[in-house]
C-alpha cells in the first residue's frame, strides 16, 4: 500500500480546504494517508467549531475517516487553539521538541507532503 502524510503548515483555509481534498482523494484511490497541522494551521481547527462555516463538511468527513492524524502540541498551544483540537477528539502530538516528528512517518514509509 502507498503511504503519503499531508504535512500543512499554511494558515490560509483556501489551502487546507485543498489538503482536504487530497487527503480523501489519496484514500479513495487506496493510499494510507494522514493529515499533520502544524505551524500556523493549528489555528484552522477553531474554524471548525462551525460546521457551516467554509469546508465544514469536507473537514468532518476527513475527521470522520480518521484521517487527521495529528495537531502539533507546541503550536497549538501557543496559537491557542490546543483546547479545541482536544475538544474535538484530535490527537495532539509533540515527541520533538513540542512537535510532531516527521522522521517518525518516513521510518513507517510514508512519503511526505508539505503545503
Amino acid at each position: 500500500m502507498k503511504k503519503v502524510v499531508l504535512v500543512t503548515y499554511n494558515p490560509e483555509m483556501m489551502c487546507f480546504g485543498h489538503v482536504l481534498l487530497y487527503a480523501l482523494d489519496f484514500q479513495e484511490k487506496g493510499y494510507d494517508v494522514r493529515v499533520v497541522l502544524e505551524g500556523g494551521a493549528v489555528q484552522l481547527v477553531s474554524a471548525f467549531d462551525d460546521p457551516d462555516g467554509p469546508f465544514g463538511s469536507l473537514y468532518e468527513k476527513v475527521k470522520e475517516r480518521g484521517l487527521i492524524d495529528c495537531v502539533c502540541r507546541a503550536c497549538a498551544t501557543k496559537l491557542g487553539s490546543l483546547h479545541d483540537a482536544k475538544k474535538q477528539g484530535l490527537r495532539v502530538a509533540g515527541n520533538l521538541m513540542g512537535h510532531p516528528s516527521l522522521e517518525s512517518y518516513i521510518e513507517q514509509g510514508y512519503q511526505v507532503i508539505t503545503f
